[in-house]
């Protein structure tokens, strides 16, 4: 069956993290979505190089010199028929290229033009290179993410590059969609790694402003500070997630480890926070991960096992999901989220760049003797 975006046309520039994820996530709600890649990247690639670009699938690839100005053309012809176009460049190299939103919506005033960048299109950093671990930092949230008495740990680069940035934009595609259903009208996204790093901080940034959060880290009840909220190393080595929060799952969570809550402190008592994180390590320590899985059973205490990518796919309750599938040996999540009536299906593998260029630029209008002369000139490949 169709996924929800179903008919909608997208426009990517190749790029590098978060817009081509924001990309893959339209791609896996059903939009038909037309990479444009480097010319030069289509001489000697293979199926084989693609395999594992897990968030380049769903694509269909058009190999293009965007420098060429036939080439750029190419380009501006595809988005004269889009609905949407993605660029990750900094501010104002789409424009140098001929490609900025104002030439491209003058043409398509209906083309929602969505821009992905660190920084954004305004402000003093706006022209500086940057990854995700600057975007957080200046953002705030790095500051707060590790153990007590130690730097600030990256969180891998989950919360500027994709949180905060491809799922950001594509967010935004779908909400300018929905709006241009009203209006008639495209329009243009500045999506900003800094600016969704900052929206994900929502519950905690105002909590440290008003006292409730503390500034060092470690020191807080989701930061690893609080005994409830940290994970366990167990005998094998491996750890379990514990988040038994509300006092009803701590309080089944003590008896299952067979502690008498009537023996220990409060469970806020930040006081007696080291000395319980001890004493549950102590405690975890005693089984391996699975073990523990065993005795905790099917009861509310909010604990997992912490689990290996190698292991995920195995685990019965991703696996009844089908949380991960596998496909051409290269594990991936499915589509996400899930629709009842317009499900995602696992859209096409990742495609060799310029693998359909000429499909694209045939359905698109261009006529066999142009492809052929456009190819001659090195403008596509």
């Amino acid at each position: 069956m169709p996924g929800p975006l179903e008919g909608v046309r997208v426009v990517e520039l190749a790029g590098l993290g978060p817009a081509p994820f924001a990309a893959m996530l339209l791609a896996d709600m059903g939009a038909d979505v037309v990479v444009v890649d480097r010319r030069e990247l289509a001489v000697g690639a293979s199926p084989e190089s693609a395999k594992g670009n897990v968030y380049g699938r769903g694509r269909r690839s058009v190999a293009v010199d965007i420098k060429h100005p036939d080439g750029c053309e190419v380009v501006r012809r595809l988005a004269d028929a889009a609905d949407v176009f993605i660029e990750g460049f900094r501010p104002g190299v789409a424009e140098r290229l001929g490609l900025g939103p104002d030439e491209l919506r003058a043409r398509n005033p209906r083309l929602i033009y969505g821009r992905m960048t660190g920084w954004g299109q305004t402000g003093p950093f706006a022209n500086r290179a940057g990854h995700d671990i600057n975007y957080i930092a200046l953002a705030g949230p790095l500051a707060h993410i590790g153990r007590r008495g130690q730097p600030p740990t990256p969180p891998l680069n989950l919360i500027g590059d994709f949180g905060g940035g491809g799922m950001l934009l594509a967010f935004g595609v779908a909400c300018a969609l929905a709006e241009r259903a009203r209006s008639g009208e495209g329009q243009v996204i500045d999506a900003a790694m800094v600016d969704g790093a900052a929206i994900l901080s929502a519950p905690i940034a105002p909590a440290f402003a008003l006292g409730y959060f503390h500034r060092e880290r470690g020191t807080n009840w989701l930061d690893s500070g609080a005994h409830y909220y940290d994970v366990y190393e167990c005998a094998d080595g491996e750890y379990l997630s514990v988040g038994a929060i509300e006092p009803k799952f701590y309080l089944n969570l003590l008896t299952a480890l067979g502690l008498d809550p009537s023996e220990l402190p409060d469970q806020n008592d930040e006081s007696q926070w080291s000395a319980m994180k001890a004493l549950l390590a102590e405690v975890f320590a005693q089984r391996t991960r699975d073990e523990w899985m065993e005795v905790l059973g099917d009861d509310d205490q909010c604990v997992a096992p912490v689990l290996h990518f190698d292991e995920v796919l195995g685990h019965p309750h991703i696996a009844a999901r089908q949380t991960y599938v596998e496909r051409d040996g290269v594990p991936q999540p499915a589509p996400a989220p899930r629709f009842d009536r317009t499900p995602p299906e696992l859209p096409r593998p990742p495609a060799v760049a310029g693998q359909h260029t000429e499909e694209v630029l045939a359905a698109a209008g261009f006529a066999e003797a142009e492809i052929a002369q456009l190819r001659a000139s090195g403008a596509i490949a």
